[in-house]
């Protein structure tokens, strides 16, 4: 039976395998210096046959642990895109309000307060996605909660359609 042709590896093969060494790194099996090492080791991997010996001496990592890492990255990924989606709606906003304003011509530039609040807003929950203790659980409840907002909001407006549609106070009639 002849051997298996030695495959090449991957860039996603190559950060499993780094994350492996840090998981390692972490628990103290590896030293600042061995660490560096293998992880050189690992990023000039080619081929398996490279890549195996630089994790052949350490046990094998619990798949939870890689796992929870990742499903870590992933909701942290989503998160960040419903705050930067959140964002945007309050900077397509402050446009709206600089021109009114600028149509206006005049008084103070009011339409900044919507770019300070959004701002604030993207920085505390920028904060709370990637700070020193990040808070996913935190980001995730203020965004559901600002949904839940808008959905109220605009169930709010439909009823009160209905109402003025029922009344027959419809556009074009009176």
């Amino acid at each position: 039976m002849s051997e298996l042709p030695d495959l090449r590896v991957s860039d996603h093969d190559r950060e499993q395998a780094g994350a492996a060494l840090s998981a390692h790194y972490a628990a103290g099996r590896l030293d600042d210096v061995e660490f560096d090492e293998r992880l050189d080791q690992v990023y000039a991997a080619r081929t398996e046959s490279e890549l195996r010996p630089v994790l052949a001496d350490l046990p094998a990592l619990p798949a939870a642990q890689l796992e929870v890492r990742a499903q870590f990255a992933a909701r942290r990924r989503e998160l960040q895109r419903r705050v930067l989606q959140e964002s945007c709606g309050g900077m397509g906003t402050f446009a709206v309000c600089v021109c009114i304003w600028a149509v206006a011509g005049e008084g103070t530039f009011w339409p900044g307060l919507i770019v300070v609040f959004t701002l604030l807003a993207l920085v505390k929950n920028g904060w709370a996605l990637y700070g020193p203790n990040p808070d996913l659980d935190k980001v995730e409840a203020e965004l559901d909660s600002s949904s839940r907002r808008r959905e109220r909001h605009a169930e709010q407006q439909v009823r009160a359609a209905e109402r003025r549609y029922e009344h027959g106070d419809q556009p074009g009639s009176g």
